[in-house]
């Protein structure tokens, strides 16, 4: 990553009457639209989103003015090197001259190599990834990150500059999509240009430089929207069960009475339709889909389903420990429901229940720190790392059958079949990579290697 005194110099210059009036509506056109709908102005975004925040937004502002080439040809790089060039070293005119010429665009991180380089593919305009030369900023990507920057070359190296926003997969989506729509727009301008030039044609990558060249303001507006919402209004989306029902965990636990017959006892749970034997002590019930699916449609509002390897969605979980019958389900509805079952069947063996119920923000409140999970007592933590992976393993194989919202609503096998569904399930796969990336590295979950997948879906010459 370059270093912000290489540019000293024409930043400075940007105080200069003729750039500063131009400079200042460029940071509106940034900043000014995520900050009217948070209500707030430009000014206090240092305050809002801290001084680094700002200083990086800044540093994407100033990139895209040494870029902007205005109407009347002018271009502050141009001004500035031929007024105060004789004083700048070299190299700080090379990178000047680098981006004059860049563009921002959506890039995807991969093959990182610490404090030495990683690679970078356009995920606007296609082509193979290149390879960046870069230290400091290697020591915080993760495989599959997504990054709006402008990547240029300079000497015989390719660098990144320092304005950097990283993006989540699913806005890196949505700037996909957007960079789509506004590249039709501009489709029959350029069409215009072509007949003017006597059908001169400009080829695809050339014109989607030139989309890019006038839309560096869109990442900035996504990135500072994004991350306003999550300081202002940081407020989970409603969830809900396939019945509808918003997710609140129930434990309703029975406790055993004295002298109870525990295999009689499991004998009645087996015979309750829709519950069957998960493992020793362990009960599933299962219920088929929703007949209607609950409106879910709201950004607000996200659907919780969790199916069994038959297709049937998960209901409720029954566990016989050493003094006490636990039953766990996700609303107090389904809570009621399974009591109304287990109750005729269970009765001779238990006494009246506890029932205690959590909320997301309540079992938010009570995790472990990022990446961690509550230690297993007694047990090493490579004992532990092998019993989490192999229950990771145990739940992807159920998950490579069942539907997957995000690969809409089909299985992972099935989507591995098609075009459109490979593209979204290597998206998927990624995804799944990345976010255990980012967890601590001595994180049982983040050693877990998710490599099988790809060969197990046929994908693995994808994962590039």
């Amino acid at each position: 990553m370059a270093k912000a005194s290489q540019l000293s110099g024409v930043t400075k210059w940007l105080e200069r009457e003729e750039w500063a009036a131009t400079f200042d509506e460029l940071l509106r056109l940034h900043l000014e639209a995520p900050c009217t709908a948070a209500d707030m102005g430009i000014e206090e975004l240092p305050d809002v989103i801290g001084d680094a925040f700002a200083s990086n937004l800044f540093g994407c502002v100033l990139e895209d003015m040494l870029a902007t080439e205005f109407e009347d040809g002018s271009n502050i790089v141009d001004d500035y090197l031929k007024r105060r060039g004789w004083k700048e070293p070299v190299p700080n005119k090379r990178y000047m001259t680098a981006l004059r010429s860049s563009v921002m665009s959506l890039y995807e991180v991969s093959d990182i190599v610490r404090d030495r380089s990683f690679l970078a593919r356009d995920l606007l305009r296609g082509g193979e990834p290149v390879l960046v030369s870069e230290k400091l900023a290697t020591r915080d990507m993760k495989p599959w990150d997504l990054l709006a920057a402008r990547i240029v070359k300079v000497g015989s190296r390719t660098v990144m500059a320092g304005g950097v926003l990283p993006f989540s997969r699913e806005i890196g989506e949505s700037i996909r999509e957007g960079f789509a729509e506004l590249r039709e727009k501009m489709r029959a301008a350029v069409q215009s240009w072509q007949e003017q030039q006597g059908g001169a044609e400009l080829d695809p990558h050339a014109f989607d430089t030139e989309v890019l060249r006038r839309a560096a303001f869109l990442f900035s507006n996504a990135w500072l929207e994004d991350l306003l919402q999550k300081v202002l209004d940081p407020t989970l989306p409603m969830l809900t069960n396939s019945d509808g029902d918003t997710i609140e965990f129930v434990t309703v636990r029975y406790p055993l009475r004295p002298g109870a017959d525990r295999k009689a006892l499991g004998d009645g749970i087996a015979a309750i339709p829709g519950f069957r034997v998960s493992a020793d002590d362990h009960w599933d019930w299962g219920g088929p889909p929703a007949t209607s699916e609950p409106d879910t449609e709201s950004e607000d509002v996200e659907r919780l389903t969790v199916r069994l390897p038959d297709g049937s969605v998960l209901l409720a979980t029954v566990e016989l420990e050493g003094d006490s019958l636990r039953v766990e389900t996700n609303s107090p509805q389904r809570a009621e429901r399974a009591r109304a079952l287990l109750d005729p069947a269970i009765g001779p063996f238990v006494a009246e229940p506890v029932v205690e119920a959590r909320t997301v923000e309540e079992m938010m409140d009570s995790r472990p720190a990022e990446g961690e999970l509550p230690p297993l007592p007694g047990v090493s933590p490579e004992e532990e790392r092998k019993f989490v992976h192999e229950s990771l393993d145990r739940h992807y194989r159920a998950v490579l059958d069942q539907p997957v919202p995000a690969l809409g609503d089909v299985s992972p096998r099935e989507s591995a079949k098609t075009t459109d569904g490979r593209e979204r399930l290597v998206g998927w796969l990624k995804g799944l990579e990345n976010a255990n990336a980012q967890l601590e590295s001595d994180s049982a979950i983040a050693s877990y290697d998710v490599s099988w997948l790809w060969e197990e879906l046929g994908v693995s010459d994808q994962r590039r």
